[in-house]
């Protein structure tokens, strides 16, 4: 995989937040995830986006990060939130979500973040999976969903 920076409103972006949407929608029935994003939270220093793409050039993966500071949703002075990791599902339990986590957090590192933290849900087992394998470990609710019984939030020390 060839892992690239994009801004967020690139279309091969666009392409994968719809999918990734579309499966957020199946996993809850709630439309998809409404926190609001917008492209300049994903431009240096505010973050990063990346894409990943095959060896054909299809993008087959993506995820971002963004600065965050603390404020009255739950986050702490250093943070970096994780934004929309993604795998498309032909090419799951390759390592690729690994490898973009990966590429995160050393960007976030790089940029003077202290904390990578991400709030998922109780619908993506596999998310939770893949976080708590690499370091994450529960901490207090954050976000948009911090209310939600479905929401589960983690943090890393970066």
């Amino acid at each position: 995989m060839n892992i690239r920076r994009v801004p967020f409103d690139h279309p091969d972006a666009v392409k994968l937040n719809d999918e990734v949407q579309a499966e957020y929608h199946e996993r809850y029935g709630d439309g998809g995830d409404a926190t609001v994003l917008a492209p300049e939270d994903f431009r240096p220093p505010n973050g990063v986006y990346f894409i990943g793409y095959d060896e054909l050039g299809r993008p087959v993966a993506t995820g971002g990060w963004r600065r965050q500071d603390k404020n009255d949703e739950g986050n702490e002075d250093g943070d970096a939130e994780l934004k929309r990791m993604y795998v498309i599902r032909e090419m799951r339990g390759l390592g690729l979500a690994r490898r973009m986590l990966a590429a995160l957090e050393e960007d976030a590192r790089a940029a003077g973040r202290t904390r990578m933290v991400l709030e998922t849900g109780t619908e993506q087992p596999e998310a939770i999976a893949l976080y708590t394998s690499s370091g994450y470990e529960p901490c207090a609710k954050f976000g948009y969903y911090r209310l939600h019984e479905s929401s589960r939030c983690y943090a890393k020390a970066l």
